[in-house]
């Protein structure tokens, strides 16, 4: 690390041309204004390295910037880089152990695109320029290593995924019993032709003592239960994460409800009793309580969209939530709680794909290139989770990516196919299948049915819309108490104990959700399905029952669902969604089965009635399109669900009757909730997201949202070009008091905009400097002055870090022109002009703010 380029690797003290400071050679350290900071090493005080510093990764200015830095280290030292997690930069509250260590200032602020894309620019033209054979190699590994990422991510998500399908399911038997021959076996290995003196129930085991042989069993059951849930929590509550109250953030989990933690910090001061500017700014920001969240807890999808949107969540995607979210999502779902492990494994795939990124300074230090590996890791996700690639890659283009170009669709596509064969290859289910049910229907569907196909859409894009409704009522009812607000883990607790009393009886709720599923949509001529369900009647009289059963599942499990969502373990929504679904789906098939068996000699029915016994009419796939239409209501997703019940079905005859009622649920959930489940907990939670998809309309101008010009939130150089730096530091604080921990300061002389100093990197430039409450700042260019000085750069001179060209609309811009330049051009900020001269400045969380209250406005009417 010695020979690493520094700006004061050798005269600390001497001072750099100012105008030789803007005429090097840019290359691709060289950020948007060609400026040398991103690559900037500063020395502490006590002489150690800070690190390098850049206001867009994640862990600058941390004491291991500089080892993720070092363009010195080779492959090994990365992949071992990459596998130790970086520190919490928020577990202190935003403050530091030392003074001198410089915080992460980009948390929770959003990426600047337009910066990345022109340091990658910059990065591939000095690749570009070398020449030989050897540079033509490097050059040719750059353009692989998409490539390589793409297929180490697809691998490693599998392997993953095969580990915790087996566990959860090997755990989630241990509830009834072990297996006597080998304890780790599984009921259906250990007694692969049906029940076997191998499989021993605990009744047995205990020798019916001391309830009995069946309250045993029942007592073990629900202690099991609470072990494994509370076990899950209690993992999932060690990735607590502390926001401080700068960040104005209403709630960070998916309880909808904010958690606020009442201690003080007591690091404000230094041993010494100095104080740093970095001390002012705390006394200013931190008057109210922090706020808290997990990361490892819930689905993570609506985290994973917003991180993908460029809005920097640090937590959300290290190593320790990897780990602490698969071994917890293990746990809670073979608890047997109301939940699935498909969200989390969106969740968990990114987390990879984060980790992989850094292998390659490519990816690792450039924001913009990062999020296209998340997007095919993401897509990945679903992939290992419904053994469907194509609705892999549907799922990153429809639900969770932002930024989606033909190249990283192609390759999203790469990474699904290298996952979906490695699944293959490891053969998790042990049906040499990738998808976790697969179903044939041999019989065609009839017209007549159609009606029947549209009504159970109907019926599953509302009771997804209902759902959503009451999530947000349980949230904002039950979860507000404040023992279940303080204590996370008496929720699960509850939960836990209503789930075992409940869902113990019914034979049906008692099942693992995925092999629910696979029952109510197999055909009764299937041989995976489980015969001794009683769910194919033999002939009218058997119906009536059949319904009644499948009747009370249904309320149990639409209520189970209800609580389950958004308690502190890792937890998924998609297959619980389909199997209240597919309990719906199931008793509208049992009812039109029974209709046609009640009157066969109906002319409309054709030749069904005379098909088989039980007519033409297949109650499974009535079971397997509501399920669909279920989850379409609560995620909106739609062709990405007509695909994946595709390829679950691997039939084309049933495309057309997956694909319309998709299409009525979604009409059905848009009409009756505007939003999915996952914008309901972005909004909730304060997400700075700016839905590039759904633009709403606008009828109003860009002064509508442009407050006046104010005099502490402008740097005016009319007067002379040198500011102070205390009087810069007063306008940086009113920024982070305001929230925009990423906003700018713009430059005006005489009223006209002739600049703009982002906040991440004035405060970097702040921090800089040696004597800041005697330092003058030049914030423009000044002729004719410093020539012949040394080729150190001066500290003071703030041009490299001023945008002299930022984007401005004029104040009588629709707002449509807005809304393009956030949403496409990935803009953090737009200046905003009249006639000529600077009027106001708008930023891009205010710009969302105002979206979601005009959306609010339109659905009310």
């Amino acid at each position: 690390m010695a020979n690493t380029p520094s700006y004061d690797s050798q005269h600390p003290r001497s001072r750099k041309s100012r105008r030789n400071s803007l005429s090097e050679v840019p290359d691709e350290r060289t950020s948007l204004l060609r400026s040398s900071r991103s690559r900037a090493r500063i020395q502490s005080p006590l002489d150690t390295p800070r690190g390098y510093l850049s206001r867009n990764q994640s862990f600058a200015g941390t004491p291991y910037g500089a080892r993720y830095h070092s363009h010195h280290e080779s492959w090994g030292q990365r992949l071992i880089q990459a596998l130790s997690d970086r520190p919490d930069p928020m577990s202190e509250s935003k403050h530091s152990i030392l003074t001198d260590d410089r915080i992460w200032y980009d948390q929770f602020t959003s990426t600047d695109w337009v910066h990345d894309s022109i340091a990658d620019a910059y990065r591939v033209r000095q690749l570009r320029s070398r020449k030989g054979f050897w540079a033509r190699l490097v050059v040719l590994f750059d353009s692989a290593q998409g490539w390589i990422l793409s297929g180490v991510v697809g691998v490693l998500v599998a392997l993953l995924a095969y580990c915790v399908d087996v566990a959860e399911t090997t755990i989630f038997d241990y509830k009834d019993g072990y297996c006597a021959r080998a304890w780790f076996l599984r009921e259906k290995r250990c007694c692969p032709h049906g029940p076997c003196t191998d499989w021993r129930s605990w009744s047995e085991v205990l020798g019916g003592h001391p309830f009995g042989e069946f309250w045993t069993e029942f007592g073990v059951y629900i202690i099991a239960v609470l072990i494994l849930s509370v076990s899950a929590c209690l993992l999932t509550l060690t990735t607590k994460t502390v926001v401080p109250s700068a960040y104005r953030m209403s709630t960070l989990d998916e309880n909808l409800a904010a958690d606020y933690s009442q201690q003080a910090d007591d690091n404000d001061s230094d041993s010494d009793g100095a104080v740093s500017p970095r001390q002012v700014r705390r006394e200013f920001i931190d008057p109210n309580p922090p706020m808290v969240y997990y990361s490892a807890a819930g689905s993570g999808v609506a985290e994973v969209r917003v991180i993908l949107s460029g809005f920097v969540l640090h937590g959300f995607l290290g190593v320790k939530t990897l780990i602490i979210k698969s071994v917890g999502l293990i746990l809670s779902v073979a608890s047997g709680l109301s939940l699935g492990k498909e969200g989390p494994y969106v969740h968990i795939a990114t987390c990879i794909g984060n980790i992989c990124c850094r292998l390659f300074s490519k990816y690792d230090r450039n924001d913009g290139k990062r999020r296209e590996v998340l997007s095919a890791a993401a897509a990945a996700g679903v992939v290992v989770a419904f053994g469907a690639p194509l609705g892999g890659v549907l799922f990153g283009l429809e639900e969770v990516a932002y930024y989606f170009p033909a190249k990283t669709l192609f390759r999203t596509f790469f990474c699904c196919i290298v996952a979906a064969l490695s699944l293959k290859f490891l053969n998790p289910y042990g049906t040499d299948k990738i998808v976790m049910f697969e179903v044939r229907y041999k019989i065609d569907w009839e017209w007549f049915e159609l009606v029947g196909f549209i009504l159970v859409g109907v019926l599953g894009g509302a009771f997804g819309a209902l759902f959503i409704k009451a999530s947000r009522r349980w949230a904002l009812s039950f979860r507000k108490i404040p023992a279940i607000k303080k204590y996370p883990l008496l929720e699960v607790v509850l939960v836990a104990l209503v789930t075992g009393l409940t869902g113990y009886w019914n034979t049906l709720t008692k099942l693992p959700v995925a092999k629910l599923l696979l029952n109510l949509a197999a055909p009764c001529e299937d041989d995976h399905r489980d015969d001794e369900l009683g769910l194919c009647p033999s002939n009218i009289d058997e119906i009536p029952g059949i319904i009644r059963m499948l009747l009370a599942a249904f309320i149990i499990k639409g209520f189970l669902t209800t609580i389950t969502f958004g308690i502190k373990v890792p937890a998924g929504i998609y297959v619980p969604s389909m199997v209240v679904g597919g309990l719906m789906g199931r008793i509208v098939g049992h009812v039109v089965q029974w209709i046609v068996m009640r009157f066969p000699h109906w002319s409309i029915w054709g030749a069904c009635p005379l098909l088989q016994e039980s007519t033409c009419v297949q109650p499974g796939v009535y079971g397997l399109i509501a399920a669909g239409s279920t989850m379409c209501g609560v995620t909106r997703l739609s062709v990405t669900l007509a695909v994946i019940l595709f390829e679950l079905t691997g039939s084309l005859d049933y495309v057309l009757p997956f694909s319309l009622a998709i299409l009525v649920a979604k009409w059905t959930a848009d009409a009756l909730e505007p939003l999915s489940i996952y914008d309901l907990l972005t909004n909730m939670n304060a997400y700075p997201y700016l839905d590039n998809k759904h633009k709403p309309i606008f009828t109003s101008e860009l002064a509508d949202i442009v407050s006046r010009v104010r005099r502490e939130r402008v740097i005016d150089i009319t007067n002379s070009p040198l500011v102070p730096a205390t009087k810069l530091r007063s306008r940086l604080e009113i920024l982070h008091r305001a929230g925009e921990l990423d906003g700018g300061l713009p430059i005006l002389r005489d009223g006209i905009l002739v600049g703009l100093i982002p906040a991440p990197d004035l405060e970097y430039a702040l921090d800089n400097l040696e004597d800041e409450s005697n330092s003058l700042c030049l914030m423009s260019d000044v002729p004719n002055i410093d020539e012949g000085e040394s080729e150190e750069r001066d500290p003071t001179d703030f041009r490299p870090y001023i945008d002299p060209a930022p984007v401005a609309l004029d104040i009588k811009s629709p707002m449509d022109l807005a809304y393009e330049c956030f949403a496409k051009l990935g803009l953090r900020y737009l200046c905003v002009l009249k006639d000529g001269r600077y009027a106001g400045m708008t930023h891009k969380k205010r710009f969302v703010k105002y979206m979601r209250e005009l959306e609010e406005k339109q659905h009310k009417h």
